[in-house]
Parts: structure tokens; sequence; C-alpha cells
């Protein structure tokens, strides 16, 4: 059964950014002038006076937010991954990861989903810069539901975190009851033959695989990761103890990521056989979303036909 798809991620950052200042004043945008495609419109619309265009100039807006977090405000960056994370990797080193400056780094566009802005837009390697940074939480939420409470958490946590979010409307994989916990893996499919280790808007895609896989008597439970650093290591040492065979899926490159974190906590905790899959070594090309997922092996379809290959092989 295919899951339903929900409402796109930028449009529930605007609208949840906006509803939590007219909870608490200390929260303000920061936008590095692409309002309209990430919906800090939204914000700017219910709060203009606490929406803070900066223009295209990413490094100086990085440090702005560091600078307005040390006035006790509670800065949302609005802008693409490319230019939230590695254009100014520096600032937030040295002003917000060193200094625990309480900044959100909540940018869109993430993944291969930048709506056809080319290869210079596709970042697929910023989980991996980010949870290696000292001091750095990293989330990646599934869908529209688990976006809006992970940012909504952001606001509580004292401290910089880095809130991955995708461009495009994306599957719906939890329902109104869900409560995101920093740090919890989330088991969203049951399965005792094999564990397919899945974060992000990837998860639902994973969990159409897993269903593919099952007409082909491969029951795959589904582990979603929405928190990479910290990394819910005994959930994830639970799950390889029932299983003892353990597939990491991920919109990202395989090299530092969620795979990267997997093996890294498995080999330490409890040595387990990990596939990954994910882009491999490269820089991705632009094009359609669905044509991308094909692409690059991340469709449910080709999850399905890399894990029953790697199965069947022993």
């Amino acid at each position: 059964m295919t899951l339903p798809m929900g409402r796109p991620m930028r449009e529930i950052f605007g609208e949840t950014v906006a509803q939590l200042a007219s909870e608490d004043p200390r929260i303000v945008v920061v936008d590095g002038d692409v309002g309209s495609s990430t919906r800090a419109d939204i914000f700017e619309k219910a709060h203009p006076g606490r929406y803070l265009q900066m223009g295209i100039a990413e490094q100086n807006m990085l440090g702005v937010a560091a600078g307005l977090a040390t006035m006790g405000l509670i800065p949302y960056i609005s802008t693409f991954v490319s230019f939230a994370v590695v254009r100014p990797l520096d600032q937030i080193r040295v002003l917000i990861a060193q200094t625990g400056a309480n900044v959100k780094i909540t940018p869109s566009y993430a993944g291969l989903f930048t709506g056809q802005t080319g290869m210079s837009h596709i970042i697929v390697d910023d989980l991996a810069i980010m949870r290696a940074m000292p001091g750095m939480v990293s989330v990646a939420p599934a869908d529209d539901v688990e976006a809006a409470a992970a940012l909504r958490w952001a606001a509580a946590y004292a401290g910089p975190c880095y809130v991955r979010l995708v461009r495009d409307a994306t599957q719906r994989l939890f329902d109104a009851s869900y409560r995101f916990e920093l740090g919890k893996a989330v088991v969203v499919r049951e399965g005792a033959g094999i564990a397919l280790v899945s974060t992000g808007s990837q998860t639902p895609r994973t969990v159409d695989a897993a269903e593919l896989l099952a007409a082909d008597g491969i029951d795959a439970l589904v582990l979603h990761v929405p928190t990479l650093k910290p990394l819910d290591v005994a959930t994830l040492v639970a799950v390889a103890e029932r299983t003892r065979r353990v597939f990491t899926v991920e919109e990202h490159t395989v090299i530092g990521g969620l795979g990267g974190a997997v093996a890294e906590a498995l080999a330490e905790h409890r040595p387990t056989r990990v596939d990954r899959i994910g882009i491999r070594d490269v820089y991705p090309e632009s094009g359609p979303n669905d044509a991308l997922l094909d692409i690059y092996g991340l469709s449910a379809a080709r999850v399905a036909e890399q894990v029953r290959t790697l199965v069947r092989a022993g």
C-alpha cells in the first residue's frame, strides 16, 4: 500500500514558525532573499517586524543569527541547504557551534528535491558535515507532521540545531498523534527478516520498498531515524539483534551520513553486516524528482531491487 501524500515541508516551516512566534516574542526569522521559495514569506506576513532580510549574503546571515542569539532572541534560518550549510560553514563552526549559540538552522531544498535548480544547489553531504560538528544536533524529519513537530521542538531546545527540510510534498508517514522525541528512533514497520534503517523523507519510500519486498517473501522491519545526532544506539542495537542484517537507506551520500553513523554504532556495540543504499561518491545531476530517485536508486522500486539482489547474494 502506497502512503498518502502530505504537504510541502517548506509550507510547514512558514506556518509553524509563524505560530511559534505568536507564542514566543523571542522568535525571529533571518532570510537569505528566498522567502517566497522557503515560504518564510508566510512568517513575514504574520510578523513583519521580526522578519530580517539579509539578502544574498549567507555568511553574514549566519553571523547576524549568532549575534541575535546573544541578545536572547531565537533565530530560525530561511534559505536553501546549499546556502545554509556549505557556504557559511566557517561561521557555523566558529560563531554558532563553538559558542553553543541558540540558532536554529532550518533550511529547505535538501537532497535531490531542489526544483531543478542545478548541480550547484544539490547538497547531499550536509548530514555528514553537521553531525560531525561538535555541539550540533542533526535532525531529518520524514514528513510534514514530523517536520512541524521538529520545528516546534527546536524552539524549546537550548542550543544550536540543524533541521533538514525538503522542498516538495512527500508521502505522509505519521498522523496527528505523533510526538517527536530528540534522539529516539521509531519502528514504522514491523518485520523479522531484515532491517531497513532510513531517515528523512526517504523513510516513507523505504516503507513502500518493504511492502514490495514482502511480496517476494522478504520480511523487512523499517526503522526511522529522525535524529542522526544524538543517535538512538540502543534501539539500533535491539533491531540488529532481532534481524541480524541491516540495510541503511538515505537520500544523501553513503559516506558519513546515516550509513556511516549506523555502521560506526554497530561496529562498536553489536557487530552486524551493514549494506548502505544511497548516493554514491558523485555530484547528482538536476532533474525531475521521480527521475532523480530512479537514477540514484532511491525510488521504492529501486530500493527493493537493490535489497532483493543483496539478500539473494547472501
